[in-house]
Order: structure tokens, then sequence, then C-alpha cells
């Protein structure tokens, strides 16, 4: 009896599109239904687990008929890993569905009819692509694991060779998972709030081959580390540094605020950029912000800069600047360059990024640009000819789009990682007397549903 209304709660469906997250999406008696590990073209007989105003959510109980679009994903864990929910699709539809992701959020959030949104820019290296790992600690069977967490789960799926990770990060994940099985470390359980190790970080420096490991435990006291330390670098070739980071809070945060190195450097120096836009030097430490795929980050910038079209004697402002990296490549260009970013740390890594590519014509500022940007252009009476806006995924406050407005600058381009707060803030800006001109996505993150993308603003 129960299989029999289990078999009655199935239902039919066809997948026409993907939402922002990579689940495929369909419609039930025309309500949008999101549908986990399907993509655009599958027939599946579904379950549905949730029912809201405007959407419902289901499991798949089978795929009836495949979508032409339907590869078969390359990485061996792909179905249960939460990390890369693109992988069962074609590359080359994977970049389609992003062009018309960044489209359709231009055009129905933003209401914008007349920006040029090109096809997605291609990556080059699809695969080991992420310069950056922080995989957590798990025990199972017995035996010490790492990888990402299963979709909707604090589950670590073990992932020995992660498809796009750097080889040298999925070197640094492995061996340190043999010294800690050897050193006999206890690892952290989250549900009692005990053991040492949490996470695994690896940070690669593309450009030098530079490398160093992070181990994340949670309290101050190493006994072993010196141990763990040395044997890191004896296996994992261009590694510079082990470093040990504390985080005793029952948090979802994977890193405290204490980081101490145990041996070797607590920076990796790397050089990045391309043939578009030149090279530059950039100091990484364990914290710094820095685009995790090189190679397509370049792409993305050298677009980005060619919108700007500076002059010798142009000023630039970047806003949410990180450690430099676009800041540095506009103080190149014009006379003269301000970054503007929160984070401090960030903001002394960009000092030393300039330092260290001898750029004396660029100031950076440490502070909420909604809160720095009012007072800097009233104070400094700063009227710079480009502005680049760089936000987090949440976009931009009004106040600071608000405060570019009234910086009247020629041009403004806008480098996004999330296509609807894109929509939202060019809509603003296009009311405030900007008009968008033209959107160039670029595959950032490829088997994953994430799309960069940078757009070209100009004042009315």
């Amino acid at each position: 009896m129960a299989q029999a209304q289990r078999k009655s709660n199935l239902v039919s469906i066809e997948i026409t599109g993907l939402n922002h997250d990579g689940e495929g999406v369909g419609r039930i008696d025309g309500l949008a239904v999101f549908v986990p590990g399907t993509i655009p073209g599958d027939q599946a007989r579904v379950r549905v687990v949730e029912t809201k105003r405007s959407y419902a959510r289901a499991q798949v109980a089978e795929i009836t008929k495949l979508s032409a679009d339907r590869v078969k994903p390359p990485c061996a864990v792909a179905e249960p890993c939460g990390g890369c929910s693109l992988q069962a699709m074609a590359y080359e539809q994977q970049l389609t569905w992003k062009t018309r992701a960044v489209q359709d959020a231009i055009t129905r959030i933003g209401g914008l009819k007349d920006v040029v949104v090109k096809p997605c820019l291609a990556a080059k290296h699809p695969v080991h692509y992420r310069n950056k790992v922080q995989f957590p600690v798990a025990m199972q069977g017995g035996v010490p694991v790492a990888g990402c967490y299963a979709r909707g789960s604090h589950q670590v799926v073990p992932t020995e060779d992660c498809l796009i990770q750097h080889e040298t990060n999925n070197r640094i994940v492995l061996e340190s998972l043999r010294l800690i099985k050897e050193l006999d470390l206890t690892v952290y359980d989250e549900r009692r709030g005990g053991g040492l190790v949490r996470h695994i970080m690896g940070r690669v420096a593309p450009g030098t081959g530079e490398a160093m490991a992070v181990i994340v435990t949670s309290i101050k006291r190493f006994t072993r580390g010196g141990e763990f330390a040395s044997g890191l670098m004896q296996a994992v070739p261009r590694l510079v540094g082990v470093l040990q980071n504390i985080n005793p809070e029952r948090t979802n945060i994977i890193l405290g605020p204490v980081t101490r190195v145990i041996t070797g450097r607590g920076y990796i120096d790397d050089l990045f950029g391309n043939k578009r836009m030149g090279m530059l030097r950039f100091r990484i430490s364990p914290l710094s912000f820095y685009q995790v795929n090189a190679e397509q980050a370049a792409e993305l910038y050298a677009q980005s800069l060619e919108y700007a079209d500076l002059t010798p004697a142009a000023t630039a402002v970047d806003i949410y600047s990180g450690i430099g990296t676009i800041t540095l490549f506009l103080a190149r260009r014009c006379h003269q360059a301000f970054g503007i970013e929160e984070v401090a740390p960030a903001v002394a890594d960009a000092k030393q990024n300039a330092r260290l590519n001898g750029l004396d014509n660029v100031r950076f500022i440490t502070g909420r640009a909604e809160r720095v940007l009012p007072r800097f252009t009233q104070e400094a009476g700063i009227r710079p000819e480009v502005v680049v806006l760089d936000p987090p995924r949440k976009g931009c406050e009004e106040s600071v789009l608000a405060a570019v407005v009234r910086m009247r600058p020629v041009r403004v381009v806008y480098v996004s990682c999330y296509p609807a707060t894109l929509a939202r803030d060019l809509a603003i800006l296009q009311r405030s007397g900007y008009r968008a001109l033209e959107t160039q996505p670029v595959d950032m993150f490829p088997h994953t549903s994430h799309v960069e993308s940078s757009t070209l603003l100009v004042r009315e």
C-alpha cells in the first residue's frame, strides 16, 4: 500500500531551464518546480517535497528521457558532491545557458532591452582551474577524509582528486590526510565540538608555481605541528609554507582570526595577467581575496580595462578593490588610481602589491564604500573619468551607486559575480543617467552555475 502510494505521488515533468543554482526547472500545473540533478531537455518523474507560493522543489525518481545535451560527468563523485552542478551538461551548452542567464536577468530584472550581451567567454582549461581549496575533514570508517559536502548536507564526500582543483591543491589534501593518519591527529566533530583538525586549505600561485598549505584547527595547541609541516613540505613540490589557522568557534565559517606560520613563508607570490593587459606581481596571504581561476580572471579584467579606456591624464576609482588586482592595472594606464576596500588586511596586501610593482600613483582607502565614498568625493574633490565597481554577490548599496553618480565619471565598469544583482544595479544607474551598452560574460567557474561578467556604462 505504501509503495503504491509513493508511486501515485510521482509526477512527470519536462525540464526547460535552469535556476541560478544550476537546478533544472520545469512546470507542473503552471507552477515552477526546481529539480536538482536535471538539465534542460530531460524528462523525468519526480516527487514534490516542498511547495511555496511561487515555486516548488522536487526530487528525481527516474529520468525517463535524457537530454540531448547530457554527457557522462567526468568526475567519479559528481552526483553526491555538491560542488559542480553542471557536469552532466555538455560544456558548449553550459556557456549557452550562462549567456542566457545574464541576458534574462538584465531584461527581466533590470528591465533593460538594448544591452548587448556577448557570448560567454569559454575557459581554455575547464578542469583543474581552481587555485584555492578549502575542504572540511571528517572521520569515516575510522579513516580521515576530506572533500565537499554532499548537496544540502554536512556529510563530507571523500574526494581524492577533485576535477576542478589545481593538481597541487589535490596533492596538499592527499598528503595532509596521510599525515593526519600517520601522526594520529584527531579530527573535529562538529556535532560534539571536539577534535583538532577542521579543514585543509591550499593556495597555489599559477604564475609562479608557489603554494601554501593551511591546516585549520579548533585549538591553538598543535603539539605535532612541526612534524606535520615538515612532512608536508617534503611531500609537496613548490610548497613554500605551512601555516596553522585557529578557529575555536562552533560555526560554519572556515577560518578563524589567528593564523601562525609553522614553517616557511606566510605568503605566496604570483604573476598575474595576460598578453592583453600585461603582467603584475601579487602577494597572497591566507586571508587575501584572490580570484580562484587566474586565467579567466585575467580575461575578465582585460575586458574591463578595455571598457575603461583610460587616458594617461585620467583618474580612476576602484570600489571593492580587495588586494588591488584591478586597481594596479588601472594605475599603470592613468595618472592616478584610488582603491576603496573595507577589509583592512586586504588593504595592507594592496599597498604591499603596489610597492612590489613600483607603482606610486595609487592610493588605497580602508572603509565601507557606502561610508567612504561620500566623504572621499567631498573632501578630496575627486572627479574620476572612470569608476570600476566589483562588488560581492549582494551587489552595491544604493548609497554607493548614488555616490558614484555624484562623482559624474564618464564611464562606469561594473564587474559582477551574480546576474540578478547586476541587473538590479544597472537599472538604478540607468535611472540616474548612465546607460549600459555592453556586457561580456566570462566562464570563471566551469561545471558550476556561477557566471561573472563585465559591463560598460556611459554617462548620458
